[in-house]
């Protein structure tokens, strides 16, 4: 090893027990990132679209249900969606356009027919609920693997697979309601299984994943549950009609295309 070495030069300052330990976190936090980048590999589509059905359980357990079609086209970190209500007639129509970045924050606007006009989603906005689900806006758009950092905080058992523990951090140009996550990662496909959103007053949202399934040769989750801890309330998305690499034109991702009905 060189004079120049990092490893030379913080054993002299703190010694040898002290290298190990930078060692050990710096292999921990690599780890964790490769886990997560080749679980996002795993995902990739050139397209998706499915049909959403929404069941929202409050406090009491009354269920009331939303249906939503989302398509999304692009690559991670760059990619475009938007999902549109089509069920009640309340919300009919109501829709969402989310541009994804690999730097910073999504940039969305939403389309209300009563209203006759969109609206852009500021960013203080994003932690608020989206038309009556326990999905905030900021739950909607694309959590791309370079806008955080990761540290592997474990490995447990969620809903019998053996999955990776991993907490991960937002990055500095990352805006963001949540101050950290606990996410789980399937050991045998990758599949995500559950995220833990956290904020400085604590756990915030839960985010549980169900009914993984080969579609298409991508391991994906048919269900979908998010849970408002403060609410005490949860929302169930369950994916139909999922399809993936299915042609879309990019000329629908704007925010014109929001009027669209």
């Amino acid at each position: 090893m060189s004079n120049k070495s990092p490893a030379r030069t913080i054993s002299a300052a703190c010694g040898v027990a002290c290298v190990v330990v930078i060692a050990l976190s710096a292999s921990a936090a690599d780890d964790a990132q490769q886990i997560v980048k080749e679980a996002q590999r795993r995902t990739e589509a050139a397209s998706e679209r499915y049909e959403g059905l929404l069941q929202v359980f409050d406090a009491k357990g009354k269920v009331s249900d939303k249906q939503w079609t989302f398509e999304r086209l692009g690559s991670h970190g760059q990619s475009k969606a938007i999902l549109r209500f089509s069920v009640p007639a309340e919300v009919k129509g109501v829709a969402l356009l989310i541009v994804n970045h690999p730097d910073r924050a999504s940039d969305q606007w939403m389309w209300t027919p009563a209203l006759e006009r969109e609206r852009r989603i500021s960013l203080q906005d994003r932690s608020t609920r989206f038309f009556g689900t326990d999905f905030s806006f900021e739950d909607l758009e694309e959590r791309d693997a370079g806008q955080y950092s990761y540290t592997l905080a474990g490995e447990e058992t969620v809903d019998g697979a053996a999955c990776w523990k991993i907490e991960s951090t937002p990055i500095s140009t990352k805006s963001s309601q949540y101050t950290r996550s606990l996410v789980w990662i399937r050991k045998d496909n990758y599949a995500w299984t559950r995220i833990e959103n956290f904020t400085k007053a604590g756990l915030a949202r839960r985010l549980n994943y169900s009914g993984i399934e080969n579609v298409q040769g991508i391991w994906t989750a048919k269900q979908l549950e998010m849970s408002d801890v403060t609410r005490n309330s949860r929302t169930r998305l369950t994916l139909q009609k999922l399809q993936y690499n299915v042609p879309l034109n990019d000329q629908d991702y704007t925010v014109q295309a929001l009027r669209r009905q």
